[in-house]
């Protein structure tokens, strides 16, 4: 029988990418309090504290998926010179947040974790997207979050919707490490591990 492929999340837009690369896998709720992590930040740095949370996501499934392989990611939004942004949660929230970055640049930064829960060796992975923001008024903002509503995206914008007009530049080497979960990182780690087809 072939070990489990284990998504350490809940995120409905990781779980939907995840789902393009054809593999069968389960997704669980990791038991991570991220909030309470963030006073590590400062210390770590973008791409250490992304990883860290990775780390821990992937590592609190361990004991309930003992022969999977476990994939964890953390997404952060770092706003220079480093302020980090979370998910709005609500409207209001979600349109100071879009004037804080409007004609600004925000930095995502998603760390991934691929863990073999029976031997605790894990493979990791960084993608990094510099995104520009145009700049744009208020009046624009709260419609745009009138519409489609982003409060569970930190930044709040989907890049996926309407948000693809707020921008002037994005660079990365893979887009769908804006949505969450960078694929061409995954694929990376997948095939190491024989989980995917290739050298």
């Amino acid at each position: 029988m072939s070990r489990p492929l284990v998504l350490a999340s809940t995120s409905r837009y990781r779980h939907k990418l995840l789902s393009q690369l054809d593999l069968p896998f389960l997704a669980a709720a990791p038991t991570v309090d991220e909030r309470a992590e963030d006073h590590r930040f400062a210390d770590l740095g973008s791409d250490g504290f992304a990883l860290f949370l990775a780390h821990a996501k992937a590592n609190s499934l361990r004991a309930s998926h003992p022969d999977g392989w476990i994939l964890g990611a953390d997404q952060i939004a770092v706003l220079p010179p480093g302020d980090l942004l979370h998910k709005p949660e609500t409207g209001e929230r979600a349109v100071e947040q879009l004037m804080r970055v409007s004609g600004h640049v925000l930095n995502l930064v998603t760390g991934v974790v691929l863990l073999d829960a029976t031997t605790g060796v894990t493979r990791e992975a960084i993608d990094r997207q510099a995104l520009t923001f145009r700049a744009f008024g208020r009046a624009e903002a709260e419609a745009y979050v009138a519409r489609y509503q982003p409060l569970d995206c930190a930044g709040s914008f989907r890049i996926e919707d309407a948000g693809i007009t707020l921008f002037e530049r994005l660079d990365g080497a893979d887009f769908t490490g804006i949505i969450g979960l960078p694929l061409l990182a995954v694929c990376r780690l997948l095939r190491g591990v024989g989980l995917l087809p290739g050298p």
